[in-house]
């Protein structure tokens, strides 16, 4: 992913004030784009969008990607070359508590702004980001490929799979001739400071630190693909950036770590409590607290050799460099530091370790 890339091009980007979304969108202000984003407003008091004050260097519109009318209205008038899609419910267990309101957020929501491509006049490149739990999980050990049928079991996961069907019928039907490049990326868990999201595990984490309680793990023994979110999210842009000028590069692509990094949750929180005494000094432990949920994968791996062989990419940052950086991130924010420059210093860094 080249910087000088972006400069001055239009981005349209879905989810601009989730996690994901606001670390995408400091990406790519940082890289001089014409960024608008469409998102429900930030939920949360502490919400990483509001405490890096991202929304006053971008076009930030507040709108519910279930509102066609709205979205095409905003979207026709920001005129994007790019689109990056990242609006969804994302939550595994909210989708159990209303797996209504998932499928119409994460399957309606990209019809919608699959109708919005297609209509446009100006967009080149689109890539809807989806998860790694797409595919019909059989718990075996070794990596899924995109090749592998598609198939979630839960209403999450199995919207998300929609997703995908929804866009690669769009891109058959309609993008494709119109010479619009379409990717999809699943991407596996990620890690990052900033991300205050209910049920994921560091964010767990991060609230007992800072509570100063033990670390409560209802399913230690899962096995998950863990990376910091940067390393998805410079992959994402080095599709849409490529694919831009060759369409042949459009695709579908896992998303994911090393194999020395698919962690079981066990394991990932012990790397955080030795993280947190190591960088604050101060000591946390956690608990097993299996607590009767609905059901998860217990077995999840990504085999990511096509965007390694396509691209020549290899993950940058290794769980432990990306755990450090999520306590770095934290300890700055409760002691009341400059998240937004602790957030920018990281993005450096980052760069500088995947060019070296």
């Amino acid at each position: 992913m080249e910087f000088s890339f972006f400069r001055g091009k239009k981005v349209f980007l879905t989810g601009h004030t989730g996690f994901k979304g606001t670390w995408l969108s400091r990406i790519l202000l940082m890289a001089g784009a014409e960024v608008t984003g469409y998102a429900l407003a930030p939920s949360e008091r502490s919400h990483l969008f509001e405490l890096t004050r991202t929304g006053q260097e971008m076009e930030t519109v507040v709108g519910d990607i279930r509102d066609v009318d709205y979205l095409k209205k905003k979207f026709y008038e920001a005129r994007p070359e790019i689109v990056i899609h990242l609006a969804a419910q994302p939550i595994v267990r909210e989708s159990y508590k209303n797996p209504r309101g998932t499928y119409e957020t994460n399957v309606m929501g990209t019809v919608n702004i699959c109708e919005c491509i297609r209509n446009s006049e100006t967009v080149r490149s689109f890539l809807n980001v989806t998860t790694d739990k797409v595919y019909k999980n059989n718990e075996w050990e070794w990596g899924y490929r995109e090749t592998d049928p598609l198939e979630g079991y839960d209403p999450y996961s199995n919207s998300k799979s929609c997703s995908e069907l929804v866009t690669h019928c769009y891109e058959n039907s309609f993008l494709s001739r119109q010479g619009i490049a379409v990717s999809t990326a699943r991407a596996g868990n990620v890690i990052g400071g900033g991300d205050f999201s209910a049920d994921r595990i560091i964010p767990d984490c991060v609230r007992a630190a800072e509570a100063g309680k033990e670390i409560i793990v209802r399913n230690p023994f899962s096995i998950r693909p863990y990376q910091h979110v940067l390393d998805p999210l410079m992959a994402y842009l080095m599709i849409v950036q490529t694919q831009y000028g060759n369409r042949e590069y459009a695709g579908s692509y896992n998303v994911g770590p090393q194999d020395s990094d698919c962690l079981t949750t066990g394991e990932l929180v012990t790397l955080f409590c030795n993280t947190w005494k190591k960088q604050t000094g101060k000591e946390i432990k956690w608990t097993d607290h299996y607590d009767g949920g609905p059901h998860e994968a217990g077995y999840l791996k990504l085999d990511c050799s096509r965007l390694r062989k396509v691209f020549a990419w290899n993950p940058v940052w290794t769980i432990t460099k990306g755990m450090e950086k999520v306590v770095e991130w934290t300890d700055c924010y409760l002691r009341g530091g400059d998240v937004n420059r602790c957030m920018e210093k990281q993005i450096r860094e980052f760069l500088s370790d995947q060019t070296a």
